[in-house]
């Protein structure tokens, strides 16, 4: 991994970010976050960080959104110059004061993109959420915000070829990066005997089709076509039973029960969230196929962490799924129950021929998106940004 020895990077949050990839920057340069508290302490990346000792200095900044934004344009003017670059997440109200701040007091600012703004707020409206009026006006503002972070912006990172498209309208120096890419280490393909093993490890039922999504469950995701799905399988005489994992898994059974599917007790488990450093693969690699539906997706990381342990992918194809998954995963169209359910009667009946088309994604995904390539893609960014800024400067 390219280190970028020296580089004093801040990573800016405007909210919730991944233990995998604070530990990942924390390798590549002298890492200092700037977080809200709420969202910090309530994810468990507070405690997370510091079981896992990750070399990282973190200012927490109190307060409600509106407080944050404040308090963190107060915060970043007195402090960025401490820093070679500033590294801020995603292209709305949080890069705002990390763009305009970086502009003025000449530190080079990257946004990151890894969600599709406009797309994913759509979905809002689709599930009645918000009116067509206040849509109309976040939308715009939302627009406004990628628009005037693009310009000010010295780059932008965002996850894959999809992502980058969307990125590039606002943002003509974007480039594409993995995020905290895949783990290729620890999600590996397991045998048969393994896979018994790990669902024996993992509380998982040894003599069902076990079914994984692995997503959180939000306005952006379908988890009601992966239960219809399910249900669907199941009346089809397929003894199968769906597992989710996350902060949101109560809402995920509650919802087999208001969509009044038959017994959801016996076939719809919920837990909280597993590590995503030191356990979440055991289900990837026990599961028999982990399913991905979403209305919008940016990419959907889960599901190559999936093909990286050769675990059949059933996803929608849709956004950068439809994009990245075509021919290594099964897709369905969007918000097709019975799509979906005749690709996972499809995994289920040719199980060989389901994992020989998932391990091809493995080498897909150990070319593409290994977490090693993930770092020094970022590292190499950080070092041609700073170099620039040195350069120019070094000519006024």
């Amino acid at each position: 991994m390219t280190a970028t020895v020296g580089r004093r990077v801040l990573y800016f949050v405007e909210g919730f970010t991944d233990i995998r990839f604070v530990s990942g920057l924390s390798e590549i340069c002298d890492l200092t976050m700037c977080v809200p508290t709420a969202q910090f302490v309530s994810s468990g990346l507070k405690q997370r960080l510091a079981d896992a000792g990750v070399k990282v200095v973190v200012h927490e900044i109190p307060g409600s959104r509106l407080s944050y934004q404040y308090r963190s344009l107060v915060w970043l003017w007195q402090h960025v110059r401490n820093f070679d670059l500033v590294l801020s997440q995603e292209m709305l109200r949080g890069s705002l004061n990390a763009t305009v701040v970086g502009a003025i007091r000449r530190v080079p600012v990257i946004t990151t993109l890894s969600l599709a703004p406009v797309e994913y707020f759509h979905c809002r409206l689709e599930r009645g959420q918000i009116s067509a009026a206040k849509a109309w006006l976040i939308e715009g503002v939302i627009r406004l915000l990628m628009t005037i972070n693009g310009r000010l912006a010295t780059a932008c990172v965002a996850l894959g070829p999809y992502l980058r498209e969307i990125a590039g309208r606002y943002c003509p120096r974007t480039v594409s990066g993995g995020y905290y890419g895949v783990d290729i280490r620890s999600f590996v393909p397991a045998d048969s005997a393994e896979r018994a093993g790990l669902k024996a490890k993992r509380d998982l039922p040894a003599d069902r089709f076990v079914i994984f999504l692995a997503s959180r469950i939000s306005h952006e995701k379908d988890p009601e076509t992966v239960l219809k799905a399910v249900a669907l399988l199941r009346a089809r005489g397929m003894e199968a039973v769906v597992i989710n994992l996350g902060g949101g898994y109560k809402d995920f059974v509650a919802l087999a029960t208001r969509l009044q599917l038959p017994d959801p007790a016996v076939w719809v488990l919920g837990r909280p969230a597993a590590h995503p450093m030191t356990e979440v693969f055991d289900y990837f690699r026990a599961a028999d196929v982990v399913v991905q539906a979403s209305l919008a997706e940016g990419l959907g990381l889960s599901t190559l962490e999936a093909l990286a342990c050769g675990t059949p992918v059933v996803a929608t194809a849709v956004g950068g799924m439809a994009r990245q998954l075509d021919g290594f995963a099964r897709l369905s169209p969007r918000r097709d129950h019975q799509a979906m359910a005749d690709e996972l009667l499809w995994v289920a009946s040719n199980r060989d021929a389901a994992r020989a088309q998932a391990l091809r994604g493995r080498a897909m995904v150990v070319d593409e998106w290994s977490r090693d390539k993930a770092f020094a893609d970022l590292a190499r960014l950080f070092n041609s940004v700073v170099t620039a800024r040195d350069n120019a400067a070094r000519t006024r």
